[in-house]
């Protein structure tokens, strides 16, 4: 049977998002949640991250805020105005206000966050009227593999706090 041929922006988007789950998996190998971004214009990648908020101690050290902040240093502008954001997880309230005031153009993401999502899950900042800019967002792109990756992460985290928990337990009780 024939696999259908994926149009060139289908192929970019594939490519672009398999770049940030690299990076996803780097944020994880640092213990932190694996998300990974890319910001990329014209076919190029003009900024990447991945979450560094654990690490640094900073809570909007999310992977987004880094790729955006890499992008405007690159181009020279805090408008990325023609370009696409590619992240592993769907943006939070924060990371989506960044977005809006990047004027970046397009959204795509793997897994929507259905505690914190602000690109239409929980919230839609992105999409919102009342505000001077409106982002194009697409979804789902590998959502099977990030949501795996992320869902995988959290069990780990689970178990370990749950060992830490029964080992200051055996050792307050000798």
């Amino acid at each position: 049977m024939n696999q259908p041929q994926l149009s060139s922006q289908q192929s970019l988007d594939l490519q672009f998002m398999q770049r940030a789950f690299e990076l996803a998996k780097v944020a994880e190998s640092h213990n932190e949640i694996p998300v990974g971004a890319v910001v990329v214009q014209n076919g190029n990648i003009i900024g990447e991250g991945f979450n560094q908020s654990i690490m640094n101690n900073d809570p909007s050290a999310h992977a987004e805020m880094i790729a955006v902040r890499a992008a405007g240093k690159q181009i020279d502008n805090y408008r990325l105005i023609d370009c696409t954001l590619y992240v592993t997880l769907e943006p939070c309230p924060m990371c989506a206000g960044l977005l809006v005031h990047s004027r970046i153009n397009r959204i795509v993401y793997a897994s929507s966050d259905e505690k914190t999502g602000a690109a239409g899950s929980v919230f839609n900042l992105v999409q919102n009227s009342r505000l001077n800019h409106i982002i194009d967002v697409e979804s789902g792109l590998m959502q099977e593999e990030c949501a795996t990756l992320l869902s995988g992460f959290f069990k780990r985290r689970r178990k370990e706090i749950k060992a830490a928990k029964r080992l200051a337990k055996n050792t307050v009780s000798e």
